[in-house]
């Protein structure tokens, strides 16, 4: 499937044939997500928004629960709260270089006081990024993680970095696409006719995926104004299933997960202190 949207223009939608390999509808196992669990993808500037669906086989099978022969020779580090385990460097599709693990999280929807997970998160950097922050060396993990100018750096570097997404409950692609769309829309602000039509047609992306326990999601910025999302649900992807540049919408979508009022503050946290240790 490819769609096209250029600016103030409504989006135009073309269907091609589908690989085998697709997202296939799950039971009754659906998990409703609350505010700032994801984002919606809308900005206040004109953009350029590709997407396509071309999940292919991919060649890491999912290690969420136990581990695969056919990744004995990779590292990984466990995610405590879910026991995810993501690899230590990894490629990315739409990257040039191999990405390294800074730190792992987790999001979580409350039902009556009681904590239930719905996804395991880990955050990936070009290792050239931390040349860039010399200016916070020898600093502690709580003065990293209070500093919104470090992560603004972060963001604003040309270098590739990467947030790999490991769902732990069955979701159906409208309830996750409703919660992308809550958690990015406060960070934008007068969205645009441009912007609407985009939100639309990437919320088609959505809508017809049932996004099982194990499926991967990459969000992927490979410079400040450039976004790039990657979906498998039978192993990492092996390739982009969409594309869009906007500074405005990359922005939001990276202070939802590590700004002043992040979705998942475990994984700021973790992130912070990965920081702390390589800057010393």
């Amino acid at each position: 499937m490819l769609g096209t949207i250029t600016p103030c223009l409504s989006p135009s939608i073309n269907f091609l044939p589908r690989s085998n390999h697709v997202l296939t509808k799950t039971s009754n196992s659906i998990l409703p997500l609350n505010h700032g669990h994801c984002v919606t993808l809308f900005s206040a500037s004109p953009l350029h928004f590709t997407f396509y669906r071309s999940f292919r086989r991919p060649n890491t099978l999912f290690f969420a629960e136990t581990a695969s022969s056919a990744a004995t020779n990779a590292e990984y580090v466990e995610e405590p709260a879910t026991n995810v385990k993501f690899q230590t460097s990894l490629m990315v599709p739409g990257c040039s270089d191999s990405l390294i693990l800074l730190g792992t999280g987790f999001r979580e929807k409350v039902f009556a006081i009681i904590g239930v997970k719905v996804y395991a998160a880990g955050l990936y950097l070009n290792q050239s990024i931390i040349s860039e922050l010399n200016v916070w060396k020898g600093q502690s993990k709580d003065t990293i993680q209070g500093d919104s100018s470090l992560f603004k750096t972060i963001f604003q570097t040309s270098l590739e970095k990467s947030l790999q997404i490991i769902l732990v409950r069955d979701v159906d692609g409208k309830t996750f696409w409703d919660a992308l769309s809550d958690a990015i829309s406060p960070r934008i602000v007068e969205p645009t006719t441009a912007d609407e039509s985009a939100l639309s047609a990437f919320r088609d992306f959505f809508l017809n995926l049932s996004l099982r326990k194990g499926t991967f999601i990459f969000l992927t910025w490979p410079n400040p104004s450039k976004l790039l999302v990657s979906v498998s649900s039978q192993g990492l992807p092996s390739a982009v299933d969409a594309t869009m540049e906007s500074t405005n919408v990359a922005s939001a979508l990276f202070d939802v997960f590590l700004g002043d009022n992040p979705v998942s503050p475990s994984l700021k946290a973790s992130v912070a202190e990965g920081l702390s240790k390589v800057l010393k």
